[in-house]
């Protein structure tokens, strides 16, 4: 572990930094946007899993308010069409979850902490393991929740502090995530910064 502190400690004495800051503002300024906004951002966690986070930001954009007011086929349609890989499978989850889009704050709000707001998550919002909750609740600024992807994967089972498991169980997403934890605590950083210079550690880049 201590190989990694160092290239975190590194990371945290230069540009990135700046970077990691930023995009941490970045997340903590959507919380303050409407439901509808929040519900988009939900969106494009549904679409991020096991697809490229950069082309997701792209469809977010294009797509924009289409994501509230399309109908499934409709929204299907236009996902293929700008070369979405699972168009039809989550058109259906985005369908189906917009029973909440116009108090998803509030819902979250009523659970006091940030696990329970992703167990609620998880149970109810279409679309959503544990990784692609935690990564909708950081990128609407909280900060004590592990995104545990393949570069984070990659990037433990490389420093000799996991064996790579065959499959992301919840058991073993918690396990991974309590590692994280005690690695965020010897950075003196949270769990969202943490993910941000791990991602950059794998993809020379700081994305949402």
């Amino acid at each position: 572990m201590d190989k990694l502190l160092d290239l975190i400690e590194n990371l945290k004495n230069n540009s990135v930094k700046s970077l990691v800051n930023t995009r941490i503002k970045e997340f903590e300024q959507v919380w303050k946007k409407s439901n509808k906004e929040i519900f988009k951002e939900f969106c494009f966690c549904v679409l991020t899993a096991n697809f490229d986070a950069e082309k997701g930001i792209k469809i977010q954009e294009k797509i924009g308010d289409d994501f509230l007011k399309l109908s499934e086929k409709q929204l299907a349609k236009k996902l293929k069409k700008i070369g979405y890989r699972f168009p039809n499978t989550r058109a259906k989850y985005i369908a189906e979850s917009r029973k909440f889009k116009n108090n998803l704050k509030e819902i979250i709000n009523s659970f006091e902490s940030e696990k329970e707001k992703r167990e609620w998550l998880v149970k109810n919002m279409k679309g959503l393991g544990y990784k692609e909750a935690s990564h909708f609740l950081r990128n609407i600024s909280y900060k004590n929740l592990a995104i545990i992807d393949f570069h984070i994967i990659d990037l433990l089972e490389k420093h000799g502090l996991i064996e790579r498991p065959k499959t992301i169980t919840r058991k073993k997403y918690f396990e991974i995530e309590g590692l994280l934890e005690k690695i965020a605590e010897k950075s003196g950083l949270s769990l969202a910064e943490l993910d941000l210079y791990l991602w950059y550690m794998e993809t020379g880049k700081v994305l949402k």
